[in-house]
């Protein structure tokens, strides 16, 4: 009887030049892949971005329809935020009925809790790197810092001594005092700059009087020179939502977005020569600022107008365009759309 021929099983395996040609087509897919994702998930933050900023210009406008104004940049007696003010349209009502405005902002408390410290989600970019709480002068962890600055002008932001003493704001939508109407925007809502991105814990000069000449800078080492180390506020800035000055919930035109201010080892810094009702101010020193809008999005700022849409703006927006945005009466247009 003839035998079954003997069937011969033959093992497959990689060879190691097989296995090496494998691993570098991986490592190419994810080289390729990676800034994808990447990208994506920068798209989807700076889509959340621009939802944070829609949500602050309908709130803007819900409480002009109610009060019959806009806000104010600070009320009470503890220089509360126009952003504490429109709180209750952002769906906040708890952390508005315990505000209590005949204080200052720092002693109030929510639930035995320091109401600084509470979150209000609109208020902070997804993009943003630094979102841990600022200490207070104790070193407690207090304060909630802020991705979101209102348009308090070009450079003059508060002038106390003017209109027989009661103050006047500069060219912008937001200062002390009683709030604009709509009316009052002469160059329209949907012309005007309301909000635009700032970013947390930038350094400032602050305190430094009235710069001298009062006239607007041209380059970010006017700045410098205007500053000094002994007013020099490291990490400073934007790190207090509940705080209407304008380094704190503020800025103005005199830069275009994104502008690199290198002073003192830092290079994003801003400038606030005397802050807006800080007293005693027998000489009724105005308010000048230089607080530059600022994005973690690359090439770009995200604003909402007063009438509450949203638009990117360029850091390459010519600066008498970006100027012009953001003047409430200038009887001025931007030469180019942002």
């Amino acid at each position: 009887m003839p035998k079954h021929p003997r069937v011969r099983h033959l093992r497959v395996a990689f060879t190691l030049v097989e296995m090496l040609v494998v691993i570098a087509i991986i490592g190419v897919l994810i080289a390729l892949l990676l800034p994808a994702i990447q990208s994506a998930r920068e798209a989807a933050r700076r889509t959340a971005c621009a939802t944070n900023l829609r949500q602050l210009g309908i709130a803007m406008n819900n409480f002009e329809s109610g009060q019959g104004h806009f806000p104010p940049s600070r009320y009470g007696a503890g220089s509360w935020s126009a952003l504490a003010l429109i709180v209750p349209y952002l769906e906040q009502g708890h952390l508005f009925e315990a505000m209590d405005f005949t204080q200052s902002y720092s002693v109030v408390k929510l639930n035995g809790k320091p109401l600084p410290s509470y979150h209000v989600p609109v208020y902070l970019c997804p993009s943003e790197t630094r979102k841990e709480l600022k200490n207070d002068s104790a070193g407690v962890p207090t304060y909630v810092p802020i991705n979101y600055g209102l348009n308090m002008g070009t450079w003059l932001v508060w002038d106390p001594g003017a209109n027989g003493g009661k103050g006047q704001g500069g060219d912008g939508v937001f200062f002390p005092g009683p709030g604009l109407t709509a009316q009052q925007i002469g160059d329209g809502l949907s012309n005007t700059l309301c909000a635009t991105e700032v970013r947390t814990y930038t350094s400032y000069y602050r305190g430094s009087a009235d710069p001298s000449p009062n006239t607007i800078p041209t380059s970010p080492a006017d700045i410098c020179a205007l500053g000094g180390s002994s007013t020099f506020k490291s990490e400073g800035a934007h790190v207090e939502w509940t705080d209407g000055k304008v380094h704190e919930t503020g800025f103005t035109t005199v830069f275009a977005p994104n502008t690199n201010v290198p002073c003192n080892g830092s290079t994003m810094v801003d400038y606030v020569g005397w802050s807006e009702g800080k007293t005693p101010n027998p000489s009724n020193i105005k308010t000048y600022a230089a607080v530059t809008a600022r994005s973690h999005h690359p090439g770009l700022v995200q604003v909402v107008m007063m009438e509450g849409s949203v638009r990117s703006v360029s850091n390459d927006i010519d600066i008498a365009s970006w100027r012009a945005l953001s003047t409430r009466n200038g009887k001025d247009t931007a030469s180019q759309s942002p």
